[in-house]
């Protein structure tokens, strides 16, 4: 489902995760989007953020072979945010669709998790999301994430 929307998308693409591992369904959506000149942004959790409830490579570098995507991650700036997660779980495409559901952007989500999730085509769910990421966005809440 995650990959029709980014299949859906024509000029801009947002997107939240808390994990991210290479999956090469979503690396091809999200390159092919790319050649048609979408904008993509993608929230991701670092592993300094987890504090060690994510292992292995960074998350964020799932999306190294996606030309052009922009990282970003939750810049938490007091102390009690410090325990907190970027956990949001969305994909919102051209502010027209939007897929909010449980699963990360990972292989094992798509393919052999238990997840739930759901699809909204129109109205202003959509829209909403989107603004909301972008306000977070220039607020500086969410900060570029330098590769």
């Amino acid at each position: 489902m995650l990959v029709d929307v980014i299949a859906d998308a024509r000029e801009e693409l947002l997107a939240m995760t808390y994990a991210a591992r290479p999956y090469p369904a979503l690396t091809q959506a999200f390159t092919e989007a790319a050649a048609r000149g979408v904008e993509a942004h993608v929230v991701v959790e670092t592993l300094a953020g987890a504090r060690g409830l994510l292992s292995g490579p960074e998350p964020a570098d799932a999306f190294a072979p996606v030309p052009g995507l922009r990282l970003w991650h939750w810049a938490r700036g007091s102390a009690r945010q410090a325990q907190s997660r970027q956990h949001a779980k969305l994909a919102v495409a051209d502010r027209r669709v939007l897929f909010l559901g449980s699963a990360n952007l990972t292989e094992a989500a798509a393919r052999r998790n238990m997840e739930a999730g759901v699809l909204v085509r129109g109205g202003e769910a959509p829209q909403r999301a989107a603004e909301h990421i972008v306000e977070l966005q220039r607020l500086g809440i969410l900060q570029p994430l330098r590769r």
